[in-house]
């Protein structure tokens, strides 16, 4: 087993239970063909499988994954299920009006979508659709609800959106540090661990071909495809990548994304200390802080809870040290404590991480490399959990040569703001991610923030950019 999988608590408890754990898959050995060829065995690359093998059950399918399938972000996420909706400002800002609904509406059809194959496909995800609620963590965090409240009364959107006062918000969860905030009927919560090796073991049983302990050299504009790795190589027709923050190092992506690391927490089980601060539904949470805290609820009584933008990259390689951040899981345990002091004595039963590929528009982007053979989704921002379905229907039909609505959707061929060139882009993500979780922890407490704290938290937005205040 993969030493990720004894730490994150998600894979743990996945992997526990034989329909997901399943039947070890072989390294590649030896050179072979295929129609496609997958790199990959994320959520973006196994939801690529799953459609194209809906589309044409005849298609040779070959997936490659340097660890395990489900073993990167997707399988160490939060596990929030959500749509666009409480990103339709930014998709408005890029898109206008039009283009903006169509991703609402798309994200929305999406949630649906995975709610019925979790269904069909007799998955159990601890799937609930509950929404999920911003609020406000902090005196300064006040009135965080009201952009995205103005944004959907814009877009005629708003009966999706509720204001919660503070009485509101304490019937879906009891805090006394939150002090109002919103809620989206869209979106809901997963055991993510438990999606992906669920949809990993639909996959073989389909006929994919899995190759797993298997990376793959990157690719880039050419011709024809080959993929190369340690042990043989795959020739195909076509190729679809999905290899989320590790393309960070691939030619053409380096300045596209940025690796940003994302670590959580999660307490054992307290179910009777749930139902006394009256959080009883799959309800998330999230709070304006530009370092974002995530939190949510398990099947059998836990809290979750995940801090963004904890550790940056000075090279844009991915190593060892992502997967897991003393510092950043300790900011998961003290939000968890501070937020819910009855929970104080509740024992931490795992603390784990991982990186994210953040990009400069902070949305998906859809592509295909010169050549035309070679289409790849990246650029999540940790938000990819329903939007990684979405992006696999559209490189499926990307390609089988289709054209559908998700192939007209406008973060299809989008290009995103591109970083600066290096050594700027890594050093500055270093310096600015600092500076934006120094200053949201400083707020919190109250106290003022520095001049030049506050001049490099607000850099990037100077800059373009949808990161940081």
């Amino acid at each position: 087993m993969s030493d990720i999988a004894r730490t994150c608590w998600w894979l743990l408890e996945a992997m526990s239970h034989p329909e997901f754990r399943g039947d070890p898959a072989p390294a590649l050995k030896g050179d072979t063909t295929a129609d496609v060829v997958i790199v990959g065995g994320g959520y973006t690359g196994m939801w690529a499988a799953w459609h194209l093998k809906q589309a044409d059950p005849g298609l040779d399918v070959v997936l490659l994954e340097r660890d395990e399938c489900g073993f990167g972000p997707s399988g160490r996420n939060g596990g929030f299920i959500n749509g666009f909706y409480d990103h339709a400002g930014e998709l408005y800002e890029l898109f206008g009006r039009d283009g903006a609904l169509a991703m609402v509406d798309a994200g929305a059809q999406t949630i649906a979508e995975l709610a019925s194959w979790m269904t069909d496909n007799g998955v159990d995800a601890w799937f609930h659709q509950d929404g999920y609620i911003g609020v406000a963590s902090a005196p300064r965090q006040r009135g965080g609800w009201e952009e995205p409240l103005a944004v959907a009364r814009e877009l005629g959107i708003d009966d999706h959106y509720e204001q919660l006062d503070k009485a509101a918000l304490d019937r879906y969860c009891e805090s006394p540090v939150f002090e109002g905030g919103h809620l989206v009927r869209d979106g809901g919560t997963v055991h993510p661990g438990r999606l992906a090796r669920g949809l990993r073991r639909r996959l073989v049983e389909i006929g994919v071909r899995v190759y797993e302990h298997t990376p793959a050299e990157p690719l880039g504009p050419a011709p024809r495809v080959e993929v190369r790795t340690p042990g043989g190589t795959v020739k195909a027709g076509q190729a679809v990548v999905g290899a989320n923050a590790w393309m960070g190092t691939w030619k053409g992506f380096g300045n596209r994304i940025v690796a940003r690391g994302s670590y959580m927490a999660i307490t054992a089980p307290a179910p009777e200390r749930l139902a006394a601060i009256n959080w009883t539904t799959g309800v998330s949470i999230y709070d304006y802080r530009s370092a974002i805290r995530y939190l949510r609820t398990t099947d059998d009584g836990r809290i979750a809870l995940g801090v963004g933008g904890e550790r940056g990259t000075w090279t844009g390689a991915i190593g060892p040290s992502f997967d897991f951040d003393e510092t950043g899981t300790r900011h998961a345990v003290e939000a968890i404590h501070r937020f819910f002091p009855s929970f104080r004595d509740v024992p931490i039963e795992a603390r784990w991480g991982g990186p994210i590929d953040v990009s400069g528009t902070h949305q998906p982007f859809v592509g295909t490399m010169p050549g035309g053979r070679i289409h790849y989704g990246v650029g999540y921002t940790g938000n990819g959990v329903g939007p990684a379905h979405l992006v696999g229907k559209i490189l499926a039909a990307r390609a089988t040569g289709r054209e559908t609505a998700e192939t007209r959707l406008p973060i299809v061929d989008m290009e995103p703001r591109r970083w600066p060139p290096e050594p700027f882009r890594s050093v500055g993500a270093v310096i600015t991610n600092a500076a934006i979780v120094n200053r949201d922890n400083r707020l919190d407490e109250g106290q003022g923030v520095d001049p030049v704290t506050e001049f490099l938290a607000k850099l990037p937005r100077r800059m373009g950019y949808n990161i940081g205040p």
